[in-house]
């Protein structure tokens, strides 16, 4: 599948090299720029798959472009940085960044480069979804657990009848668990008792 690129960095010559060995090895280069700004408004219209992103730029650090780009409209993101600066990296590790690349470029290393951090990228958002989804459950179970608690004590019922009640209304009513017991515990709270 072929990839798309934006490209955004201040020296139009190593954009132009970066855009042309791209191109060489079936990328499509969709976008360009030389600014903070322009990447951003770059990467909301394109919708790039990677975004190659230098540091230097004159209106803005790009890390902090990539910060809010990854915050905004999660992608990709190669660095590109004329020297290695271990407050860089680890900048750009925080920023959530893919890849750090030094200039001058090596066209056989892009390739290796692009399908390691589209693969990352990959997995840190199936991990953070993941990561979501066990926190929701956990905040369901809690909710059930206390509405449970009220059944229990108003009903004067075992946990295990408060749950089958739970779990009852659920399917009868098309509505999950942990709508039930919001709805249990949003009468709770009108009727003055929690």
């Amino acid at each position: 599948m072929r990839k798309t690129v934006v490209i955004v960095d201040d020296s139009l010559g190593s954009r132009a090299t970066l855009s042309q060995a791209l191109k060489r090895l079936g990328c499509e280069v969709v976008g360009e720029g030389s600014r903070g700004s322009e990447a951003i408004r770059l990467v909301q219209t394109l919708k790039p798959d990677v975004l190659f992103l230098a540091v230097g730029l004159p209106d803005m650090d790009g890390l902090t472009v990539a910060a809010h780009i990854l915050e905004a409209l999660p992608l990709p993101i190669l660095i590109l940085s004329s020297h290695l600066d271990q407050e860089l990296i680890q900048r750009a590790k925080e920023a959530g960044v893919m890849a750090y690349l030094l200039k001058p470029l090596r066209e056989e290393e892009l390739l290796p480069a692009i399908e390691l951090a589209i693969s990352r990228f990959e997995e840190f958002n199936a991990l953070r979804k993941e990561n979501a989804d066990l926190r929701r459950i956990l905040e369901d179970r809690k909710l059930i657990e206390r509405a449970k608690g009220i059944l229990m004590e108003r009903e004067r019922i075992s946990e295990q009848q408060a749950f089958a009640r739970i779990q009852k209304t659920s399917m009868n009513t098309r509505r999950s668990m942990a709508e039930i017991a919001q709805a249990i515990l949003l009468s709770e709270a009108v009727t003055g008792r929690a």
